[in-house]
């Protein structure tokens, strides 16, 4: 019993003297080249070490098929799918998509909220770049309901669909769901139906 509680007490003071023990200070590092000579006049501080650090970013990196978060325009390109063809895909080579329920030229989406989820709509914050081979005249932009900048081409939106999980997947290809059905695009800008 003495030992116990002669051990709670050794184990209290220790952590008593680390508690109230001085914060070790760290010596400021020579920055200096050992070839230049000493400096004759001090330097004098004009901000505080918070102002000058490096800012931290606040945008994400561009991810596709999943978040879509962009940091700039976007390229829209041409693949060669070894099933459908050519088809188009993004920056990143991952395959665009046509939405069925979309009016071709209407200017809108009709896939917002959980189908936004599952097919992110391809957004760019200025005018979408054309790749090789992709007809600059068919590029345009709509604008969604949250004000971010939906690519388009021939008139129609375009997606990513997130079961996508590498560039030349075409998993969305077909596919029929509770939001719709939607088809690859084609170099002319048609759903590629087959």
């Amino acid at each position: 019993m003495k030992y116990s509680t002669l051990l709670g007490a050794m184990l209290l003071l220790a952590l008593l003297v680390t508690a109230c023990a001085p914060a070790a200070t760290q010596a400021p590092t020579e920055t200096m080249a050992p070839t230049e000579p000493p400096m004759t006049e001090s330097p004098v501080a004009t901000e505080s070490p918070a102002a000058t650090e490096s800012p931290v970013a606040t945008e994400p990196a561009t991810e596709a098929p999943t978040g879509v978060p962009v940091t700039g325009e976007v390229t829209v390109n041409i693949s060669e799918s070894a099933e459908f063809g050519p088809i188009l895909v993004d920056g990143n080579g991952f395959a665009l998509y046509a939405f069925m329920e979309d009016t071709q030229d209407s200017g809108t989406s009709a896939c917002m909220d959980d189908c936004a989820v599952e097919w992110p709509p391809l957004v760019s914050e200025g005018e979408p770049a054309a790749g090789t081979g992709v007809d600059a005249t068919l590029l345009g932009t709509i604008t969604r309901d949250d004000g971010t900048m939906q690519v388009t081409y021939n008139g129609r939106p375009l997606y990513l669909f997130h079961e996508d999980m590498t560039a030349g997947d075409t998993n969305g290809q077909g596919v029929t769901d509770e939001f719709g059905q939607w088809f690859l695009v084609s170099p002319v800008g048609e759903p590629i139906q087959q």
